[in-house]
């Protein structure tokens, strides 16, 4: 990695046995919400595991029950950054390389949101594989409220719920907050849990995840965030390229030892 785990300071790294690794936002006294720094270690982390084949699955968390992100910590933006001259053509959003796929992260991230997200927390949250929640976590875009157009944030999020309902979270910026449960409820996030189970449940998920042929979960990964971009036609045209790519022969012999050893898999209903 670009930057060692032991030299990050606004974010913390843990990598298990099992192959799955926790990364925490770690600025709880900003309530998580991301600087310079955090967008700087944060890229350097998701390019780095992009090369460690020791991890198969991710956890995105934060520190503390309050806040998963707060989006962008505005102590941290320049004095002129709110000027309105400024040139449309080199523009850099201090949040573009905060999430792994904006880095070419293609491993699976699943994000266990424990408490507030908003605004540039979406950078975040549109680019992992699914969303666990908290019971008591809740989801808001403040943009229009300081006279901000929404733009990056919900563009991300506009795939993973209807229509009405990024445009209702994107409009009323403060005047509302989405609830973990109606997240759920309009398919934003994958299941609710009391908070003092929030990480135990995403590791549980990630250490399936992990325990399956790495190059068959990648290029499901893969395939499906194609299939979000093209059209149905454009993406079963790419199926045969996905699956030559991804059907390897030890992969296959991996699966058949776990198919012929007779264990069977107990598995969980949601």
């Amino acid at each position: 990695m670009a930057t060692e785990p032991s030299q990050f300071t606004t974010i913390s790294y843990e990598a298990g046995d099992d192959g799955v690794a926790v990364v925490t936002l770690n600025r709880p006294e900003r309530h998580n919400a991301f600087d310079t720094t955090m967008c700087q270690e944060l890229s350097s982390l998701w390019r780095g595991l992009r090369d460690d084949d020791s991890v198969r699955c991710v956890i995105l968390t934060a520190v503390g029950n309050k806040a998963f992100c707060t989006g962008i910590d505005r102590d941290d933006v320049p004095a002129d950054a709110d000027s309105y001259d400024f040139d449309p053509f080199t523009y850099e959003d201090p949040g573009q390389r905060l999430g792994p796929k904006a880095n070419e992260l293609w491993k699976p991230v699943i994000a266990a949101v424990n408490g507030i997200a908003c605004g540039g927390a979406f950078y975040l949250l549109g680019e992992v594989e699914f969303i666990i929640a908290a019971d008591h976590a809740t989801f808001f875009d403040p943009h229009v409220t300081y006279g901000m157009p929404a733009v990056f944030e919900p563009t991300l999020m506009a795939s993973r719920m209807p229509f009405g309902e990024i445009m209702r979270l994107s409009l009323l910026g403060n005047h509302e907050r989405m609830s973990a449960q109606r997240a759920h409820q309009i398919g934003l996030v994958s299941e609710v849990v009391p908070g003092a189970d929030l990480l135990d449940t995403a590791r549980w998920a990630a250490a399936a995840i992990a325990s399956a042929p790495p190059l068959a979960v990648q290029t499901t990964l893969r395939t499906l965030w194609a299939t979000r971009e093209l059209s149905r036609q454009q993406a079963l045209d790419l199926g045969n390229t996905f699956l030559n790519l991804g059907m390897r022969q030890d992969a296959l012999e991996a699966g058949q030892v776990v198919f012929a050893s007779g264990r069977r898999i107990q598995p969980r209903v949601r």
